[in-house]
């Protein structure tokens, strides 16, 4: 059997036990993140996400939250509550500016605009990366940003789809048309290591370890990486780059509601990206 066979059949069967303990675990039973966010603390963070304005208005639902953590148990549920909270305000502050509305100026300050888009507003390429062979584009299909991550590129689309269920290659588009499989991929995202990139669950709770290649590229844990792993090769390496400082200042936002502090390593202006 060629090797890119037997690979193929190795990562069929890996996303086929994953489905297996996603069917298990989505049943319920894990801790729910209520306890740390409740309907009300929730909608005061994302005071804006249900305007007319917002084009998502009415799609990122608190219901649709609780139900998708319940498919990530350890998503703010490792370590101790400090790690929790901050965890769960970084993955917050992250997809409030994948998917913001907010500017200068704006009513509640421009860190209150989160979770207003469900679409990348005018894409520049249909997303489609045809060297990637294992997760072949469908005709017709593309794979901008959807979804509170803004989950982009088939290769990315391909795998969320196998892991949570859902056909990614050939219909990305339930991911800007259901709201929890739109909740579940930005998780699903947050929670997966696509080596080399650690996940950012790890960053975030203590367990990343970084390589000889990540120190020798300045990769040090903190929210900085966070952001490396999710975007860093448009926007680190850059000194003071409007982007990175946006996603901070959604993150210091939180973690002061959560009651907690940011730590170390904010920006990634000094690491070189993945």
């Amino acid at each position: 059997m060629r090797s890119s066979s037997l690979m193929k059949l190795i990562i069929l069967y890996s996303f086929a036990c994953n489905l297996i303990w996603l069917a298990t675990c989505c049943r319920g039973g894990s801790v729910s993140i209520s306890r740390l966010v409740s309907r009300q603390l929730f909608d005061s963070i994302f005071l804006h996400k249900d305007d007319a304005v917002c084009p998502a208005n009415g799609f990122y639902t608190y219901d649709s939250f609780v139900q998708a953590t319940r498919c990530f148990p350890r998503f703010a549920n490792t370590g101790s509550l400090i790690t929790r909270k901050r965890e769960l305000a970084a993955f917050l502050a992250q997809i409030s500016h994948e998917t913001t509305g907010g500017w200068a100026t704006a009513p509640d300050g421009p860190y209150a605009w989160g979770l207003c888009f469900k679409e990348e507003v005018s894409p520049q390429s249909s997303y489609c990366d045809s060297t990637n062979t294992l997760w072949p584009c469908s005709p017709g299909k593309t794979y901008h940003g959807r979804g509170p991550i803004q989950l982009s590129w088939n290769y990315n689309y391909g795998p969320a789809g196998r892991a949570l269920g859902f056909d990614g290659l050939q219909n990305p588009e339930i991911v800007s048309n259901n709201s929890v499989i739109a909740w579940k991929t930005a998780l699903w995202f947050w929670m997966t290591e696509q080596r080399p990139k650690t996940s950012c669950h790890n960053v975030m709770v203590g367990r990343y370890i970084p390589t000889r290649q990540d120190l020798a590229a300045n990769r040090t844990a903190g929210f900085g990486l966070v952001t490396n792993i999710i975007n860093g090769g448009l926007e680190c390496g850059i000194p003071t780059d409007g982007r990175v400082s946006d996603r901070i200042g959604y993150f210091q936002r939180y973690a002061t509601i959560f009651n907690v502090d940011t730590g170390p390593n904010l920006d990634c202006q000094y690491q070189q990206p993945f």
